[in-house]
């Protein structure tokens, strides 16, 4: 399975008096960087988060984004402060007596001071709200994985028509290469027939200049490896097995595939050579690019 490391997920789930609200999108990276937005509330729940969601990936930039409303009423509660309030009422009577007035201390006016009544959120019941939100994780998360595996599928197709393309400009090359040892040596003899005249050619020297030429141009273990290594590229992509996420193999892949690539075309003296070692190296390039969407 071929898993692209864009993608998009989203859940929300709805239990009891609560609603969790999960989204997920990604971008490529090198790693595995999952960044995550959520209440502070929930920062108890961070580890089983990231542990929950690397079921459902293996590299790139997740930006994981969590919502939560309770519409319980329980939710908040009013707090009385009895002390403080005893304090505030001491201090008034005791201002009252300083300054000679009369104390008209009413409720209305001793509950208005800071901290006499105050708003305290319930205890979240742990078990509850991870159970709803393990379920909102993982439906986003299955989303999530299924986008990146329909692009996937998109990025190996692709990926396996330039393969094809690539192996024959590989193939004409392994065909081409020894008709240029033929051709330098008809040239060869032409001119030293030219220079001699009637002259008789020594033929083993003119074996051994072909023999230094065709040691300078051959290709034989370039082709071998650029065949191996289309050929595992696309076995790769096409069993997707690798646990560890595949693109990491396919970016080695290409490398070694350009490289090869430029050593053919340094090799060159033959145009039609050059020009296919030249579509051969636009092509592993258009390769590498879409690897780097690969996980």
């Amino acid at each position: 399975m071929v898993c692209s490391m864009t993608g998009f997920g989203r859940s929300e789930v709805t239990e009891g008096q609560r609603k969790y609200i999960v989204e997920l999108k990604s971008v490529n990276n090198r790693y595995l960087d999952i960044n995550i937005k959520m209440p502070k509330k929930f920062n108890a729940f961070e580890s089983a988060i990231r542990s929950e969601l690397k079921g459902y990936m293996k590299r790139g930039k997740v930006d994981v984004f969590i919502s939560y409303e309770d519409f319980s009423e329980s939710d908040s509660r009013v707090k009385y402060n009895k002390a403080i309030a005893e304090e505030y009422y001491t201090y008034l009577k005791e201002m009252a007596s300083d300054f000679g007035l009369d104390q008209d201390i009413k409720i209305s006016f001793l509950s208005k001071f800071p901290e006499v009544f105050t708003m305290e959120e319930e205890e979240l019941d742990e078990e509850e709200v991870w159970c709803g939100l393990k379920k909102a994780l993982n439906e986003a998360g299955q989303k999530f994985l299924d986008s990146r595996v329909r692009e996937g599928e998109f990025l190996c197709k692709d990926l396996t028509a330039k393969l094809d393309g690539m192996r024959e400009n590989v193939e004409y090359i392994a065909e081409r290469s020894p008709e240029i040892i033929k051709e330098y040596k008809s040239k060869l003899r032409e001119k030293i027939s030219d220079l001699l005249e009637d002259k008789q050619i020594d033929e083993n020297r003119l074996a051994m200049e072909v023999t230094i030429f065709a040691d300078k141009v051959c290709v034989d273990e370039e082709i071998t490896r650029l065949r191996s290594h289309i050929g595992a590229t696309k076995d790769t992509l096409l069993s997707g097995d690798d646990k560890d996420g595949i693109g990491r193999k396919l970016d080695f892949l290409a490398q070694e595939m350009n490289r090869e690539a430029n050593t053919i075309l340094s090799k060159s003296t033959d145009l039609k050579i050059s020009d296919r070692g030249i579509a051969l190296k636009t092509d592993i390039e258009k390769v590498r690019e879409q690897i780097q969407n690969i996980e």
